[in-house]
């Protein structure tokens, strides 16, 4: 299955859970995805056969419920096998060849959104978007203030807002980095998060169960939808969110199976 998946590229262990299929999709040559358990891990394996990660490695979940989900995306597969529509193998794959070898720099990317959250931009009009935003988003920085100690300013527009230090420090120290403990499955998930909403504070929420996932998706499109509903639906884009949603949705899946 090496040449089904993408592999990480660079300075982006995550990237490949982003990207999608290669053109030429391979036949489906396998009869039956099972679960292996191995121990410390659950092993995906075709007709009792390892499926291998891009860079060669097992793939295999540490929790039997992700290992069962990710099977499932093999058995839907019908002539062919497409990657596209394996958004948790794709975000496996990331996570076992590229997050566990370099969570650092994986969480050094979570953390500088944290400096331009999209929480932290208000509409300054009209007043009907502002309340919705407000109404979405306030929960979540109360609950960051709470949880973290962390004080984070609020302005309108597109203008940078320079947040304090001591806010910053405090929410980045939630996120997984250390190289010995780091949960890679969580961290991965939480970037896949981050990117897709704009927001890093609503992936530490939805980590830490403070939010659901249809509360984030939500949140994250407040200004999106607000568009659709005074100027119409756009197809491409809604197809576009769809895919996202899928990436959103097997992030999530992992967030909630490794809560704290």
């Amino acid at each position: 299955m090496r040449d089904l998946f993408e592999t990480f590229v660079g300075d982006d262990p995550i990237a490949a859970a982003r990207r999608g299929a290669r053109p030429a999709l391979q036949r489906r040559f396998y009869d039956q995805a099972a679960v292996e358990d191995a121990g410390a891990e659950y092993r995906i394996t075709l007709d009792g056969k390892p499926v291998r990660t891009p860079a060669r490695r097992a793939l295999a979940a540490p929790t039997r419920a992700l290992a069962e989900a990710l099977v499932a995306e093999w058995q839907a597969q019908r002539d062919v096998v497409d990657p596209a529509q394996m958004p948790l193998t794709r975000l496996a794959n990331a996570i076992i060849d590229g997050v566990a070898d370099s969570p650092a720099a994986v969480a050094a990317d979570i953390e500088k959104y944290l400096a331009s959250d999209l929480l932290f931009y208000r509409a300054h009009a009209p007043a009907e978007l502002r309340s919705r935003q407000a109404l979405h988003w306030e929960p979540i920085l109360a609950w960051a203030r709470d949880t973290f100690g962390a004080h984070f300013q609020v302005g309108e527009g597109i203008v940078h807002v320079t947040q304090p230090e001591a806010a910053l420090r405090a929410a980045a120290a939630a996120i997984p980095a250390d190289p010995i403990h780091a949960d890679p499955w969580r961290l991965g998930a939480l970037h896949v998060v981050t990117t897709l909403t704009g927001s890093a504070l609503l992936a530490l929420a939805l980590s830490r169960g403070a939010l659901s996932a249809d509360a984030a998706w939500q949140a994250a499109h407040i200004d999106e939808d607000w568009n659709m509903e005074k100027w119409g639906r756009d197809e491409l884009a809604l197809e576009r969110r769809a895919s996202r949603f899928a990436e959103f949705a097997a992030a999530a899946l992992v967030l909630q199976s490794r809560a704290e």
